[in-house]
């Protein structure tokens, strides 16, 4: 949720130009790429406590002395909120940008393998290393705060913030906590067609619960076990029911890009961009925007940028923008951050795999999908389905992930090809074991109950 889109000043024309947005989105099978965003906790070496935005040793600086590096400032007003990379073409690579509480968020350039992803990876969190230990920061990669009270994580200079945050008190939701006290990994992946993007976004969403299952990586809030695995994603089963969930609407026969933008339109607003200022709109209606009769903006129309900009304030498990969003799990260790991608091309990028998962998936009924993405957080891969474990139907699709990204063939320099990056989740699966478990046993083990050694002992 943390960049400004951008888009064309043209006020749109109709709803049809809704559905051309999404349209555009389509490209051959040569033309695809792999984004990958994830987001991390920065705190204090010294205490653990969560870092400021301003001070000699707060994200602020951070942020300017990232600068060496080859990173171009973005400012809101006279304060800089990210850092973006120009690419030899003259496009945008990737970008850098601060989450609600000050979670540090690398947002990925689209690369071709995953390879060049986690080399990506790698080399952001060296940079962010190098500068982080001159301040005395570390950055931890975990889907929900272990150790921070909601009031002591500080508030990000962005405008767009604010007026999320009073919406999320006015509504009395959990999403205040979402905002500030959690982090995520992300995968964004191409589409061919409006048939193609159908097939993928029905099966990255029946598979978001075993994502989140197999990366689950949240289970303490306040320094203590919450009873779940996923803490951030229980969260969001109590955060905003207008613009989370399993999106049904998705498994009907019509579905398409018309029917998700019919959806997004009965999405509330939260903000309308204009002249470098946020204008809180948060709870009225873009189907009024588009006619021009929003209350305080009569007679003006939205342009694509608006359109652009509502469609990063909804978040079903899977996302659709101009590319698919897979949305469904916790922030974790290095190695994570490389595997969590690799689970989502090798089943959505080879044809072979997509019709296989897609297969077993269509035969899951509404109730299936909903029930255990209810029961996921609390009880990860043991959760039920259709009698089954989850982890027994983790390992099939992990199996079609790794046959697809076999078949892609994109070996390094070593002659390794992309599979390897699976080895957490392979491993994870053979153990019968998540990183939420595993840290709950130390927690009840060797941590004598004393949340606060996740800071030294799994941080980057």
């Amino acid at each position: 949720m943390s960049v400004l889109a951008q888009g064309d000043s043209e006020p749109l024309n109709g709803f049809d130009a809704l559905v051309e947005y999404f349209e555009r989105g389509c490209k051959p099978k040569e033309q695809w790429w792999i984004g990958t965003e994830h987001e991390k906790f920065g705190f204090f070496e010294k205490d653990f406590s969560p870092v400021p935005y301003e001070g000699e040793g707060g994200i602020q600086t951070l942020l300017n002395r990232l600068q060496q590096f080859g990173w171009n400032p973005h400012y809101e007003g006279d304060n800089i909120i990210g850092l973006e990379q120009k690419l030899p073409n003259g496009k945008n690579g990737a970008n850098i940008s601060l989450e609600p509480g000050g979670q540090l968020e690398l947002s990925g350039a689209m690369l071709r393998t995953l390879h060049q992803t986690c080399d990506e990876v790698n080399s952001h969190l060296e940079q962010v290393r190098a500068i982080a230990q001159t301040l005395g920061i570390g950055f931890l990669g975990l889907g929900f705060c272990p150790h921070w009270a909601l009031k002591d994580v500080p508030r990000m200079p962005k405008g767009r913030y604010r007026i999320i945050e009073k919406y999320m008190e006015k509504i009395q939701s959990q999403g205040r906590d979402m905002m500030f006290r959690t982090c995520t990994v992300q995968v964004n992946l191409d589409f061919s067609s409006e048939t193609d993007m159908i097939k993928k976004l029905r099966v990255a969403l029946a598979l978001q619960p075993i994502a989140t299952a197999i990366f689950a990586n949240s289970p303490f809030a306040d320094g203590k076990p919450t009873g779940y695995q996923s803490y951030r994603s229980q969260l969001w089963l109590h955060t905003d029911e207008q613009r989370t969930g399993m999106l049904d609407q998705a498994f009907a026969p019509d579905f398409g890009f018309a029917k998700y933008a019919e959806y997004a339109l009965d999405v509330p607003l939260y903000f309308v961009h204009r002249d470098s200022q946020y204008i809180d709109v948060a709870g009225k209606s873009f189907r009024d925007f588009l006619e021009g009769k929003l209350p305080g903006l009569e007679g003006e129309r939205p342009n694509e940028a608006d359109w652009a900009n509502h469609l990063t304030t909804i978040f079903p498990e899977a996302r659709l923008k101009r590319f698919l969003e897979m949305r469904g799990a916790d922030s974790g260790p290095w190695r994570q951050l490389c595997a969590l991608p690799a689970f989502w091309v090798g089943l959505l990028y080879d044809d072979n795999a997509l019709d296989a998962a897609w297969q077993m998936v269509r035969e899951w009924s509404a109730s299936d999908r909903n029930q255990m993405r209810q029961q996921v957080p609390k009880d990860g891969l043991s959760t039920l389905l259709r009698g089954e474990p989850l982890v027994k139907w983790a390992r099939k699709f992990v199996e079609l992930s790794r046959n697809g990204l076999k078949a892609r063939a994109n070996f390094d320099s070593n002659g390794n090809d992309e599979t390897h990056f699976l080895h957490p989740v392979e491993e994870t699966l053979a153990r019968e074991q998540n990183l939420a478990q595993e840290l709950l046993e130390c927690y009840h083990g060797k941590w004598n109950g004393n949340v606060t050694n996740i800071f030294t002992q799994y941080a980057y």
